[in-house]
């Protein structure tokens, strides 16, 4: 079975964003059924996290919601992450999610990513802003991302928007295959006891 984390920032319900973050997780699952593969969605709105984020950011703890989220997301064996494009960019509720990540919690791991905005102008926003950001965090991003404006969605106009979507769930099913390298040890993860520290020290 593989679990994928849907992440979405739409900020609107309903939202173009979660229209476009459900689009590319069903054709994921049509991909990964064709070799023969179950899959589980994990669908996380990152607009019901909003408030647990911005008190994340100041006090630099998660609450206990927002750390369970956090988990699901990073121990997903894939990502697809959707964004609304504000201002040439990535929309703050996005980025803020995953500034609160460990900063080795998403290496190796599948990533495809989307995005919507109004225009079509905003399309380069994925390859400049988005892309980047996910490499820094050494996730592997599928080569095809999907960008929909306002237009993609009009009857009739949906043919480019539909192969996007199948090509780069294709890309990101057969990156799901290779697996996920391990992630570096943590040397804290498991300390000596201060009393046995002290015990070494009167020796």
């Amino acid at each position: 079975m593989t679990r994928i984390a849907v992440v979405s920032a739409g900020l609107s319900q309903p939202s173009s964003t979660r229209l476009l973050a459900d689009r590319l997780a069903a054709a994921t699952e049509r991909a990964l059924a064709d070799g023969g593969r179950e899959v589980t969605l994990d669908v996380i709105e990152l607009r019901d996290h909003a408030h647990d984020l911005a008190n994340n950011l100041v006090t630099g703890f998660a609450p206990p919601r927002l750390r369970e989220t956090i988990e699901r997301v990073t121990a997903a064996e894939g990502i697809i992450a959707v964004t609304p494009i504000f201002n040439a960019s990535y929309s703050g509720l996005f980025k803020t999610f995953f500034d609160v990540l460990e900063a080795d919690s998403l290496i190796g791991t599948p990533v495809l990513i989307g995005a919507t905005g109004g225009t079509a102008r905003h399309s380069l926003a994925l390859e400049h802003a988005v892309r980047p950001m996910f490499t820094y965090l050494r996730a592997v991003v599928v080569p095809t991302s999907v960008y929909a404006a306002s237009e993609d969605w009009a009857s009739g106009q949906s043919d480019g928007l539909n192969a996007r979507i199948a090509r780069a769930a294709g890309e990101f099913a057969d990156t799901l295959g290779v697996g996920r390298p391990s992630r570096p040890v943590d040397p804290y993860a498991d300390p000596v006891p201060f009393t046995q520290l002290l015990g070494d020290t009167a020796r």
